[in-house]
């Protein structure tokens, strides 16, 4: 995006807690802000609002978590008129409730309208095919990965040439091997009755990192743990349930049925992802439905760490089967833990040389700088439409 002509952004998502959108909201905001525009994101808040605003950005407040029809038209005319009041030119709409109130408001003052086609929405319930092409709406429309792109078009019948394929970018600097002092890992480790890093003998760790949700396969890697060769491997799920008490029961519930509850560590939500993620022998990523893109994947990658995905979605995309990590068949426990017995039976040369060329092919494709310089040329693209 030029930065000799200074614009007004507008991104609108439901809220700003933690996840992939609200991170990637932060990242576009932030490269907004360095290039001298104006960064505004709506939403109803959370706890992402406060280092949005030390970057420079601005947080307007609205109830766009809702799903009402009445508070979603409410919500269209408090757009326009911040629209108006803040000479808004791009609009960018990151979630469906919120896209349908950003793209009248859009529509109402002419401000051009973006959507980012996050994830396979679920098209369970009449009308659900409606209620998610909002997000195929946009003047562009930035699909997060191949798999996503070619959804949109089976799905939405729009031309590919409203499409822009940008994958979800890491800050290599933030996520690298190299930054992360022992101190940090430590810490980690010690609250979460973990192995210290690098000590002898210590039992490996397999970890998941995503919100504790049904479809990102936490059961699955549970039933794979128990039916491992390697006894004494940790399952350590690192993520925030969101209120979701009645499924971690669950969880406890199947590790004490399958006879590894001693070895399942659910620990909630952390602030330092990658000094969790050094922490692991092997990064799990066992979505049962497909994932949009899997940033976690890459992240796991740029810290070096072996990963295990599911084969399908945009997650597939990122790893080169026994080069950068490995591939199984989704909600498969079995194909799960002989490929974990498989990586963990690998002399650790070996683990650190796979790690490493994960990290390159990172560097090489999934940057955040990349992901904010693509963004930055759609704003540009529809500002001259």
């Amino acid at each position: 995006m030029s930065s000799d002509s200074p614009s007004v952004v507008l991104q609108v998502l439901p809220a700003l807690d933690g996840g992939g959108v609200e991170r990637g909201t932060l990242e576009i905001a932030r490269a907004l802000v360095a290039a001298g525009h104006t960064a505004l994101v709506a939403s109803a808040g959370g706890r992402l609002v406060a280092p949005l605003e030390a970057i420079g950005a601005r947080h307007i407040t609205l109830p766009l978590a809702s799903k009402a029809p009445i508070a979603m038209g409410r919500n269209a005319a408090a757009l326009a008129a911040l629209i108006r009041r803040e000479k808004v030119e791009v609009v960018h709409a990151r979630s469906r409730a919120p896209a349908w109130s950003a793209f009248f408001a859009a529509r109402r003052t002419g401000a051009a309208f973006v959507t980012t086609y996050h994830a396979a929405y679920n098209e369970g319930f009449p009308f659900k095919r409606l209620y998610n092409s909002i997000m195929a709406r946009g003047e562009r429309v930035i699909a997060i990965s191949h798999f996503v792109a070619v959804l949109i078009m089976q799905r939405h019948h729009i031309p590919r040439e409203r499409i822009r394929i940008i994958p979800r970018g890491v800050d290599t600097e933030v996520f690298d091997p190299g930054a992360v002092s022992p101190v940090r890992t430590a810490a980690l480790a010690a609250g979460w009755g973990l192995p210290a890093p690098e000590t002898p003998g210590g039992a490996p760790v397999l970890m998941l990192p995503g919100r504790l949700t049904r479809w990102k396969g936490q059961e699955v890697l549970i039933s794979a743990l128990a039916r491992m060769r390697h006894k004494e491997a940790l399952a350590v799920l690192v993520g925030d349930a969101q209120g979701r008490a009645r499924y971690v029961a669950d969880l406890q519930a199947l590790a004490q049925a399958r006879g590894v509850a001693d070895r399942v560590r659910l620990v909630g939500h952390t602030d330092d992802v990658p000094a969790a993620l050094l922490l692991a022998d092997v990064v799990v990523c066992p979505s049962t439905e497909p994932e949009g893109f899997g940033r976690t994947v890459i992240e796991g990658q740029a810290m070096a760490r072996p990963v295990v995905v599911s084969s399908h979605g945009g997650a597939a995309e990122t790893v080169t089967e026994g080069e950068t990590g490995w591939r199984v068949p989704p909600g498969d426990a079995t194909a799960l833990a002989a490929a974990l017995d498989a990586v963990l039976d690998m002399p650790p040369e070996h683990r650190a040389e796979i790690g490493q060329a994960a990290r390159q092919s990172v560097l090489a494709h999934y940057t955040t700088a990349e992901m904010q310089r693509a963004t930055l040329a759609v704003y540009d693209e529809v500002r001259r439409r």
